[in-house]
């Protein structure tokens, strides 16, 4: 299948715990910054945990008119920001285009929550006639999508992948399917969540998932290492314009990486922890590799899931074992939550748009709070603890997996 119509990446665009610009995103996560924090947005007072991942004095209006903004949940505002950043980076001129033939798909794991806590509330204290009619359009996970297909007139496929922190990640290789099959030239795809609310950090507190490092946020999120605690919740959005190859070249496009190859299996196991052999995480990994042809003795870099949990931690450790074998030893392994936390359904994307910026540069990102190495994670892995480093990337994956048991491996490749 994927020797028939090639599929290249050439827009990218972020909103992250460490600004809203890929720019100042990758310049931040080379130099090993973190972007966690105190949650300023609500009394924390009574949480076991009180701070997150949050993208402080975001100004939507940066990129859509105040009116448009107010229309949206916040997740939607950072799909968009990023949609925005994306289209607008990929030169790509949408009138000249044939708009059936290009679609948006864009992941959430949770959606409008926020919105769905504000009306909730206005029910409460002035009863149903309070609640406002842009309720539905704000909450629904399909808004971001929907979003950005009105305001560029994509009329091709047009849907939301839910699949926990493999949404967007699951949304990028559906969108790479769409222009693989024919059905479309251009996709604009990655994911979106804002969930750092009241009701999003407590379930996530009750769950027991998270770092409560309160006294030091930023040295919570510990990807790999034998101190870790807990992921940090955080939220952010990633987006990327898909183009099928000679599309792309036709128009003279700057292109940062080929998308090769995509891997989806499930777990079958649990509904939060993954099996301790991450025998599902291999399978998705293999599956992507072998479609996209490249030996494994040629991959340089994984972008880890990396999310700072136990479980999480050491079965990807053992999945990328099992499938590189000794090769496993000669590539370089980083996790970008370990800058941003875990912006959940957003995640895969976010770790893509990096990815392809590490292969544009040479430069691999650290992981951070890096300080001693659980062994059951294998201290022999090159995991680029503290410090970036300059390697040339050939070839790439960027793992993803979620709540339900659903991975997700994306390989990408230097055109």
């Amino acid at each position: 299948m994927m020797n028939k119509r090639r599929v290249v990446i050439t827009g990218l665009g972020c909103a992250t715990p460490l600004g809203d610009s890929v720019d100042v995103f990758f310049d931040s996560v080379c130099q090993g910054k973190s972007g966690v924090s105190n949650i300023e947005s609500f009394d924390v007072s009574q949480y076991p945990v009180r701070f997150a991942g949050v993208l402080k004095d975001f100004d939507i209006t940066k990129f859509v008119d105040h009116r448009e903004g107010k229309r949206m949940d916040r997740f939607c505002q950072l799909a968009v920001a990023s949609a925005v950043q994306a289209i607008k980076d990929s030169g790509i001129d949408l009138s000249k285009e044939n708009l059936e033939r290009c679609g948006t798909i864009v992941g959430s794991g949770i959606g409008g929550i926020q919105e769905i806590e504000t009306q909730h509330i206005r029910l409460l204290n002035k009863g149903p006639r309070g609640v406002s009619p842009f309720t539905v359009p704000k909450l629904m996970g399909n808004a971001a999508c929907g979003t950005i297909s009105m305001m560029y007139g994509l009329k091709g496929p047009n849907f939301c992948v839910v699949t926990a922190c493999a949404s967007a990640s699951h949304s990028i290789g559906e969108a790479l399917y769409n222009i693989i099959s024919g059905r479309s030239d251009v996709m604009v795809t990655g994911g979106s969540e804002a969930a750092v609310s009241p009701v999003g950090l407590s379930s996530f507190c009750a769950l027991r998932s998270l770092s409560t490092r309160n006294d030091a946020p930023q040295l919570a999120s510990r990807p790999f290492d034998i101190g870790r605690d807990g992921f940090v919740l955080a939220e952010g959005a990633g987006m990327v314009v898909l183009e099928e190859y000679e599309h792309a070249k036709k128009r003279g496009a700057k292109i940062y990486a080929e998308l090769l190859g995509y891997g989806a299996t499930a777990d079958a196991h649990h509904i939060t922890a993954p099996p301790p052999d991450g025998e599902g995480a291999a399978r998705a990994m293999e599956i992507a590799i072998k479609q996209a042809g490249v030996e494994k003795e040629k991959f340089d870099y994984i972008n880890a899931h990396g999310t700072s949990t136990e479980l999480n931690d050491v079965a990807e450790s053992l999945a990328i074992k099992k499938v590189f074998g000794q090769h496993a030893y000669k590539m370089s392994i980083s996790s970008t939550k370990s800058m941003i936390g875990h912006s959940l359904g957003a995640s895969g994307a976010i770790e893509l748009v990096a990815t392809c910026k590490m292969m544009e540069t040479s430069i691999i990102h650290p992981t951070i709070n890096l300080d001693n190495i659980d062994p059951a994670c294998d201290p022999k892995l090159d995991f680029v603890p503290k410090v970036a480093k300059q390697r040339k990337i050939n070839y790439a994956a960027s793992n993803s997996f979620g709540f339900g048991g659903h991975n997700c491996c994306l390989v990408i490749g230097r055109v």
